[in-house]
């Protein structure tokens, strides 16, 4: 069960930097650090949260919510297109294939809302109707649902994503039209599986971004991670209505509420330094994706508080390997 104890015992106990014996570090990003052994990479989620294109703060338990919530999404959706995960040896690690990861994000929008410069409601209200390739009716609300799930990519950067339509991504040679086509219709399904599911337990899935790949034989993979609230928005569903008629934002279960924290309390595109997080948002987010992992999983949160976690993590690793 969500424990909010525990998770204040533990607002230091994160990982927030790995280093790995015996294995290749490839890269460390915003969330992940990737490393690979023999023809597998090794996908570390952290507990570093990300917005706006920078480090917010460390949350405790993050990392192994986020990768557990993916590899339960990636066996959800494995009869809509294969995915690149081979196995979850540690709560923090995916094990998965090697493929070729596509310059371009999939961000798949059932409502429209956002606070950042490439969400889908920050370009509504100044005005921008062309979002995307796609034409937005006037007159709409923010937190509106939209009438169809709409797909806004954007192109992939370590400094800053932006927005790209359709047809800018074929035209630039990112992704055949052919690959496109299919990449629509792999995301527009896991979307709706997503958000099937998410409503059988009372939630709403919002929108969410996908990665896709190409294996070594050309079949498109799903990618990276699946319908996380660090990649994806979800509201609770029994009260949206009530508060979307009193402008109200809705009561939401994932990084939103953070994001917005630091839009009143500095620039966090321009600031160089930004305010720490308050120890009460970092405790409430971490209790927020706990709490939502278990309500749509079905599964009970593990604490695993006993060893360091950089430790556990390396022997872990070191078993699946020596199998």
């Amino acid at each position: 069960m969500a424990d909010k104890y525990t998770i204040q015992l533990n607002l230091k106990n994160t990982l927030t930097k790995t280093n790995f014996k015996g294995f290749h570090k490839i890269r460390s990003g915003k969330v992940r650090d990737t490393y690979e052994k023999d023809d597998k990479l090794i996908l570390v989620t952290t507990d570093r949260q990300s917005a706006f294109d920078r480090i917010l703060a460390s949350i405790p338990f993050k990392g192994a919510v986020l990768n557990q919530f993916s590899a339960y999404w990636f066996d959800q959706t494995k009869n809509i297109c294969k995915n690149h995960l081979i196995a979850t040896p540690d709560p923090n690690v995916s094990i998965v294939k090697k493929v070729k990861i596509f310059p371009v994000e999939v961000v798949v929008r059932g409502y429209i809302t956002g606070s950042t410069d490439t969400s889908a409601w920050f370009n509504y209200e100044k005005g921008i109707r062309d979002f995307c390739g796609i034409q937005l009716p006037e007159g709409l609300k923010k937190n509106q649902k939209f009438e169809t799930p709409i797909i806004t990519p954007t192109t992939k950067a370590e400094d800053h994503d932006e927005k790209i339509s359709k047809a800018e991504i074929i035209s630039q040679n990112l992704v055949s039209r052919d690959k496109w086509k299919i990449i629509e219709k792999y995301a527009l399904a896991i979307f709706k599986r997503g958000q099937e599911l998410a409503a059988e337990r009372g939630f709403i899935l919002v929108d969410t971004k996908y990665e896709f790949g190409e294996d070594e034989v050309g079949n498109i993979v799903l990618a990276d991670e699946v319908n996380t609230p660090d990649s994806s928005r979800y509201w609770l569903a029994s009260t949206y209505e009530e508060h979307f008629a009193k402008n109200e934002e809705p009561q939401n279960f994932d990084k939103e509420f953070l994001r917005l924290w630091f839009k009143d309390h500095c620039d966090p595109y321009s600031d160089k330094e930004l305010p720490p997080a308050p120890d009460e948002l970092v405790s409430e987010l971490s209790y927020r994706y706990i709490e939502i992992y278990e309500k749509l999983t079905g599964k009970d949160f593990e604490y695993l508080t006993e060893k360091p976690i950089h430790d556990r993590i390396q022997e872990n690793l070191n078993k699946y390997f020596e199998k």
